[in-house]
């Protein structure tokens, strides 16, 4: 190295050291490959599989917002932990109410802590697959938000993901845009103001996104909602991938639906994703569930668990489901392997064996993908 150039990095070094930041290379862009069937490096066309951890709560139930302020060292090392199971790919749930002030107002500071999550994933080389609109706590929910009408609603949802793919448009680390948690166009007329689904574990994952159909087809209305956030969300960033979290029962069968119906609604997604919980016994009825998402898009399970199931039932879900989906999910709330075995808690042990699971399937999907 000439001696002339060693105060200028000495300089880089230190600026380095101060800031915390790393001077990492840019993590490859993942993009949808060009026959729609699996995801990408967009730089060399290699195969990404992405392999993580839904990060929605931490181990007390509290939201990533709920300190994210405070504690931000909690954060730093669990996203650490995840990288050390495995995982390429972490699943951050973000809360409306935190981010929007008002209607067109969005929360600035919210916005600076995003960015610094993108930093500490770029850091650890973790993608994020940041899911919006997020209600899950109904006392965090603003008072104003369930007053709005459909059209307002949705209008107060496109500015918060203008917002979001503002800040985000130049992140290569951010692998896609989740635009709901489990969505659902109900059946009928709903009461004023109750668009949040019974809650599970004290937290409403599912949202409705009209009160009232009208003489409006149900698969009509999803399809009108993606468009909408998502024209919003490309006015900002032409580029990363968009998708929605769909319960598994949004097929188009008798009985229960969500309304969104994958083949009438992905035409605006770059990729499907679906949650999907096996039954203990039902691991065949889950694949078949599984096979009708599977409509000319890539298909990611965004979210699964042994919450119904055994771990060796839902290994065997995962085999099976490689013949339809390219990425799988799961959960992780801040405890490791090392920490699970001391405890004498059931939920413990059921999470133990999880990720247990997640490292042996991990290495067996490692080979030929994009880390």
């Amino acid at each position: 190295m000439c001696m002339r150039r060693l105060p200028f990095c000495c300089a880089l070094l230190f600026l380095a050291s101060v800031s915390g930041e790393s001077w990492a290379e840019e993590m490859p862009w993942i993009v949808v490959s060009k026959d729609k069937k699996q995801l990408v490096a967009e730089s060399t066309g290699r195969s990404f599989v992405p392999w993580g951890f839904n990060y929605d709560r931490d181990a007390a139930g509290r939201l990533l917002e709920d300190y994210w302020q405070d504690e931000w060292p909690k954060i730093e090392t669990h996203f650490s932990q995840m990288k050390k199971l495995g995982a390429n790919v972490v699943r951050i749930h973000l809360q409306f109410g935190r981010f929007m002030e008002r209607p067109d107002k969005v929360n600035e500071k919210q916005l600076d802590r995003l960015a610094r999550l993108l930093k500490l994933a770029e850091r650890q080389r973790l993608y994020l697959d940041l899911t919006g609109l997020g209600c899950y706590h109904k006392k965090d929910v603003p008072a104003w938000y369930d007053k709005l009408g459909e059209k307002e609603r949705w209008d107060a949802q496109a500015n918060f993901w203008q917002a979001v793919a503002s800040r985000c448009a130049a992140s290569s680390t951010v692998f896609c845009y989740d635009l709901m948690n489990e969505p659902v166009v109900p059946g009928g007329r709903r009461r004023d103001g109750d668009w949040l689904g019974p809650p599970f574990a004290g937290k409403c994952f599912v949202q409705f996104v009209t009160l009232d159909t009208g003489e409006r087809r149900r698969p009509a209305v999803a399809q009108q909602w993606i468009r909408r956030l998502s024209t919003a969300i490309r006015a900002k960033d032409r580029r990363h991938p968009i998708t929605v979290g769909l319960v598994d029962w949004s097929l188009d069968r008798a009985g229960l639906t969500s309304g969104f119906v994958p083949n009438k609604v992905v035409e605006d997604l770059d990729f499907v994703s679906v949650h999907l919980y096996p039954q203990s016994g039902k691991v065949k009825e889950a694949l078949e569930t599984l096979k009708g998402f599977s409509v000319g898009k890539p298909v990611i399970v965004e979210e699964t668990f042994p919450l119904r199931c055994s771990p060796e039932e839902l290994e065997k879900f995962l085999e099976g489901s490689k013949k339809y989906a390219c990425g799988w999910l799961g959960f992780y709330w801040g405890k490791t392997p090392q920490e699970l075995r001391k405890s004498q808690g059931l939920s413990d042990a059921i999470t133990l064996r999880w990720l247990e699971l997640f490292e042996r399937q991990g290495k067996r999907l490692e080979s030929g993908s994009e880390k």
